[in-house]
């Protein structure tokens, strides 16, 4: 397993190093990240455990350490993390199962 700790602040470090080359960029990435903050439906946790979830669907360690972190500093408890990563894990098998009708009807398509 990772050093988590060592690993996000590793992460960081080059991200800061990226925005020295390219700021606009990364003062881009920060506006889309902080809109949905601006509508406030959901709470900080919430959209940190949907990001959680959405973090191990696209298998994205830096998005899992980072999204972590920040649920845990909302309040996120294990419980709640895996009951979000319960949700990961039901997508994935969905859409494997959607992706298996898509290779039955592509074998039936192509015939033998």
């Amino acid at each position: 397993m990772l050093n988590w700790k060592e690993y996000r602040s590793q992460l960081l470090g080059r991200i800061g190093e990226i925005a020295k080359v390219v700021p606009e960029t990364i003062k881009g990435y920060q506006t889309l990240s902080a809109a949905g903050q601006k509508t406030n439906y959901l709470d900080a946790k919430q959209r940190e455990l949907i990001a959680l979830a959405v973090a191990v669907t696209l298998r994205c360690d830096g998005c899992i350490v980072v999204h972590t972190t920040e649920a845990k500093k909302y309040g996120a408890t294990k419980e709640e993390i895996a009951e979000a990563l319960g949700v990961a894990i039901s997508v994935n098998a969905g859409a494997a199962l959607v992706y298996s009708a898509r290779v039955m009807d592509a074998a039936e398509a192509v015939g033998s």
